[in-house]
């Protein structure tokens, strides 16, 4: 049986920010750019976990925020 959604965990290193979901194969890393330009995403999967009921998609909605988040709180962006 799917389960629920878990929240997702960040871990920062000095120009990378990865975002994971505990329990799934759910992953993404962003890095720093440059100036204004905000976050890179890479390194992420794109098919869906079938363990899970939130989507690749979903999990990549979610992961944007808080790694905007993050990075707003650590000065990278605005």
């Amino acid at each position: 049986m799917p389960q629920s959604c878990p929240d997702p965990t960040l871990n920062v290193t000095s120009d990378e920010i990865l975002v994971t979901m505990r329990g799934t194969s759910y992953a993404v890393t962003y890095l720093k750019r440059g100036g204004p330009q905000g976050l890179l995403a890479r390194d992420f999967r794109q098919d869906d976990d079938p363990c899970i009921t939130v989507t690749s998609a979903e999990f990549l909605e979610l992961a944007w925020k808080v790694a905007i988040d993050k990075a707003r709180e650590l000065g990278w962006i605005a």
